[in-house]
């Protein structure tokens, strides 16, 4: 038993004096993998509101944006502290943008921007999921994002229930970014 012991407190050091070595060089770690698309969408790291009839900006937060894991993932928060509240997590994929969206639904669809994108738009198209069957539960299939300005943006989005487009979700939406 004594034995035990002292070889866990042994172990214990070692990796106690590991942990204290390690210098947080993080100056030479690998440079995310870059997009132009992907970078477009850092630059809309911020607050969004919802826009009124008028395209004037409201109270009601629509989005929270920030750039994370040392830039290579970016991180939304959909209707903030709402009991509809989701999140979306954007990465590289190679040549492409992909999302997956942490839906209120309970559902994960995974979105990949396409390469018809035009320089203002963003097109992304399901390209799978979890926790559901594309061909019966309702879930976001589409959505286009609009870059109109550096202060405005529009989302389009396209839900999908019974193998076709639902007429009751993913509405558009014209945000503008807080100041």
């Amino acid at each position: 038993m004594t034995r035990r012991l002292w070889t866990l407190a042994v172990l214990a050091m070692l990796s106690a004096s590991a942990i204290g070595d390690d210098k947080h060089d993080h100056h030479h770690l690998p440079a995310a993998p870059t997009n132009p698309a992907f970078e477009k969408l850092k630059k809309l790291a911020g607050t969004w509101v919802e826009a009124d009839k008028d395209g004037k900006p409201t109270d009601t937060v629509a989005s929270v944006i920030k750039v994370t894991a040392a830039g290579s993932a970016i991180h939304e928060t959909l209707f903030p502290g709402q009991p509809h509240e989701m999140i979306s997590v954007y990465t590289v994929d190679g040549q492409d943008v992909v999302l997956t969206h942490y839906c209120m639904l309970g559902n994960q669809p995974r979105l990949k921007a396409s390469g018809k994108s035009v320089t203002n738009k963003l097109n992304f198209e399901f390209a799978g999921g979890t926790n559901l069957d594309p061909k019966k539960d309702k879930h976001m299939h589409a959505a286009t994002f609009t870059i109109v300005d550096a202060d405005h943006l529009q989302v389009d989005g396209i839900g999908w229930e019974n193998g076709a487009p639902a007429k009751d979700m993913c509405n558009g939406m014209k945000l503008v970014r807080k100041k």
